[in-house]
């Protein structure tokens, strides 16, 4: 998703060098299970200015950018699963133990009393490293456990969904998800309850082994170029994560090129180039006057159709703006993901000093546990061999990557329940064209993460202390944030609402919501 809505950012920036946002949106197939019944089409509804900027990755890409750690209603422990040893200074994930059983308190308070007696005997002879296995022999009593609805937790019946369908155990999942959670999920709901409906679509697709088909499918009658900024402008007017990541990138870049009178900046997800638009900015006024400055864009095809045409538009922009600002300044493009760059798609001059930048695009990358290829650490050992001056890294605090499917869903429930309950505290419930962009820029990439395996699942997200560990690994050292980096952040989040806090660690900035930590800015070199 955040990639997404950078690819889109508006162009009236020109005007008022502020950042809007944009947004991105797609239509389903119709022959497609993303069918969200509670929900009528509504790609109708736009109505929302489309002159602002965006990031790349949405329902209508095959990308996404970012998400948080903590919530109101969705709360966790602070206990660390095996796989999320890297936490953030906000919490983490529930251990799955400690769910599987609560799963069973669940189940064994929805059987019949005879059953409940078979239950408690299965319990005893079927713990496994100290976890249950569901039972395949229990019968529910639907009738009895709808009308017992209003008294459920849904977060308990999302999870019991999920480790059923973990489990592999067909009947009870499908009983579980037509019965039970269909009833209590509605995309006009409570933040859990929007999100449900997505995850519910997720699980039926992966029963039916038709999560790639369903993701893909998700592409078929992409919106207008128009359509997908208008979507994405409405997160990026409510949520701060996209501006967080330009913000904070550009004050290190700053920082890092204050004597350099050439600079070189190479970005892994330049978009509509609006970040540059106010570093260009920023530099046009630096004492002794202004660097000459040349940026190298990687892009794609998905980025292509969010902003409606090749990169040529984005150095057009940029070398007007420039021109207008008095900064000399080349442009030259690689057409191409950043998994397929390699070193002679790169030029470097001497004497100039190289930024390279990363914003929530290195999670799509395949690692070891994909592809023998490994380009995600494959690509940080070539940015080393560049010599760069600082590297800049956003990402989202999520860990979606390598973790088991059943802990990876409680850790999509916990990250995103955070994120829609961000998304209520700046725009109204009830407003439909919110829904739109929930819809079409959020509800795509929980799809692929909980419905898709291998290397269909492209939204593989990694804890900051994971990624120190590659870029270690690569060579590279943690460049140290100075006050003046967290300056420009708080004084960004004052247009935004109360709950969302920063805050510096180990040279780190961590953006959150509430008590949960969504984003991480960090900077190397």
């Amino acid at each position: 998703m955040y990639q997404m809505l950078q690819s889109n950012l508006c162009h009236s920036i020109h005007h008022d060098n502020m950042m809007k946002g944009a947004t991105v949106s797609f239509e389903s197939c119709k022959d497609q299970y993303f069918t969200l019944e509670s929900s009528p089409a509504t790609t109708e509804l736009i109505g929302c200015e489309t002159d602002s900027p965006s990031y790349a990755s949405g329902l209508s890409s095959n990308r996404s950018p970012f998400s948080p750690q903590v919530s109101q209603s969705c709360y966790s422990d602070n206990h660390h699963s095996s796989d999320n040893t890297y936490g953030s200074p906000y919490s983490s994930v529930d251990d799955g133990n400690e769910w599987k059983h609560k799963l069973r308190e669940l189940e064994i308070s929805l059987l019949e009393p005879n059953e409940s007696d078979a239950a408690d005997s299965y319990d005893n002879n079927c713990v496994q490293g100290g976890l249950t296995t569901a039972s395949p022999t229990i019968e529910y009593d639907w009738d009895q456990i709808v009308q017992m609805i209003p008294k459920l937790e849904l977060r308990d019946v999302l999870v019991r969904c999920a480790q059923a369908v973990s489990d592999d155990d067909i009947a009870t999942a499908i009983g579980w998800m037509d019965n039970v959670l269909g009833k209590m999920v509605s995309v006009y709901g409570e933040p859990l309850q929007r999100l449900g409906a997505y995850l519910l679509e997720g699980l039926r697709a992966r029963l039916e082994s038709s999560g790639s088909m369903i993701y893909k499918s998700l592409k078929c009658e992409q919106p207008t170029s128009k359509e997908l900024m208008s979507y994405m402008h409405i997160l990026y007017q409510i949520c701060p994560f996209w501006k967080f990541a330009y913000v904070a990138a550009n004050a290190v870049i700053l920082e890092a090129m204050a004597t350099e009178s050439m600079i070189h900046i190479l970005d892994f997800q330049i978009t509509q180039g609006t970040q540059w638009l106010l570093l260009i900015q920023a530099l046009a006024h630096r004492p002794g006057g202004p660097p000459s400055i040349r940026i190298t864009a990687v892009d794609d095809s998905q980025s292509i159709h969010a902003r409606g045409g090749g990169l040529e538009i984005v150095g057009q922009r940029l070398s007007d703006f420039a021109r207008s600002c008095g900064v000399p300044l080349e442009f030259h493009i690689a057409a191409m993901c950043g998994s397929q760059v390699e070193r002679t798609n790169i030029v470097i001059r001497a004497g100039e000093a190289l930024a390279v930048n990363f914003p929530y695009v290195l999670h799509h990358m395949q690692d070891e546990s994909v592809s023998t290829e490994n380009h995600r650490d494959r690509l940080l050992r070539l940015v080393k061999s560049l010599s760069p001056k600082v590297v800049t890294l956003v990402e989202q605090e999520s860990n979606t990557n390598t973790s088991s499917f059943f802990n990876r869903f409680v850790e999509i429930m916990d990250y995103y329940t955070a994120m829609f309950e961000s998304i209520d505290a700046g725009c109204p419930r009830d407003d439909r064209k919110r829904l739109n962009a929930e819809q079409h820029c959020v509800a795509r990439d929980i799809v692929n993460m909980v419905a898709c395996e291998g290397v269909e699942r492209v939204e593989r997200h990694e804890l900051l202390g994971k990624w120190r560990m590659r870029f270690s690994m690569a060579g590279f050292r943690q460049w140290p944030l100075s006050p003046s980096v967290m300056a420009a952040v708080r004084n960004m989040l004052k247009e935004f609402n109360g709950n969302y806090r920063v805050e510096q660690r180990d040279d780190a900035l961590y953006l959150g919501w509430m008590r949960r930590a969504m984003v991480t800015s960090s900077a190397w070199c």
